[in-house]
C-alpha cells in the first residue's frame, strides 16, 4: 500500500485548462448572465464547495443588484466515486418568487445538480438556471439530454481537480483544471 501524496498528484497530472482559458470563459458567461438577469434581482447560490472559486470570480463580473446564498450538499464527500446525496447546509434566504442562479463546478452525472434545483423549485423559486465551469462529456447523465443553463467548459471523461474540483478533498485551489495521470487514475 503507497501513501497518498497530493503533491505528487499535481506534479504528475495533465492541464487541460490554464487558469487565463479559464478566466476568459468566465468573463464570457459573466456577459450572458449580465444580459439574462440585468432585472431579476435574482439570488445567486453557490453549491460548495466546488462552485466556491468559480461564484467568487463570476460576482465581481456581474453588474445589477443581487443577493448570494450558499448551500452544501456533495455525494462525494471528499471521496472518488459519488454515493447518496448528503445535505449539509440549506440556502438561508427565502427563495419564494424569486429568479436562482446555481453555480456548481462540474457537471458530471447531475444528481447533485438535479437535486437541488428540485428543491429550488419546490421552495417555490419564480425560475432556476444553472451554471457549471466543466461539463464532462459522458452517456452517465441523471437524466437524459442533461445540460446546464451556462457552461464554461466540455471537458473528457477523466477525473479532473482544480479550480473548485477536487481530488480527495485536495487541490480545489490547482490554477487551472488537471486530469489525474493514468497511473493515479487506478488508485
Amino acid at each position: 500500500m503507497t501513501l497518498f501524496d497530493p503533491s505528487a498528484i499535481y506534479q504528475r497530472a495533465e492541464c487541460l485548462f490554464s487558469q487565463e482559458q479559464i478566466s476568459a470563459v468566465i468573463e464570457k458567461i459573466a456577459a450572458e448572465i449580465n444580459l439574462q438577469f440585468v432585472d431579476k434581482n435574482p439570488i445567486v447560490i453557490s453549491i460548495l464547495n466546488g462552485g466556491l472559486i468559480l461564484t467568487g470570480q463570476l460576482l465581481t463580473q456581474l453588474n445589477f443588484p443581487l443577493q448570494v446564498d450558499y448551500l452544501h450538499a456533495s455525494r462525494y464527500q471528499n471521496k472518488i466515486r459519488g454515493e447518496s446525496l448528503h445535505w449539509k447546509t440549506y440556502p438561508q434566504l427565502d427563495l419564494n418568487s424569486r429568479h436562482i442562479l446555481l453555480v456548481d463546478d462540474i457537471l458530471d452525472e447531475g444528481y447533485t445538480l438535479v437535486a437541488v434545483k428540485e428543491y429550488c423549485l419546490g421552495q417555490q423559486a419564480a425560475s432556476v438556471q444553472t451554471l457549471v465551469l466543466a461539463d464532462k462529456k459522458h452517456q452517465r447523465k441523471a437524466q437524459e439530454n442533461l445540460k446546464a443553463d451556462f457552461t464554461g467548459l466540455e471537458i473528457p471523461d477523466r477525473f479532473v481537480f482544480g479550480y473548485g474540483l477536487d481530488y480527495q478533498g485536495y487541490w480545489r485551489n490547482a490554477p487551472g483544471i488537471f486530469a489525474l495521470h493514468k497511473e493515479d487514475e487506478k488508485s
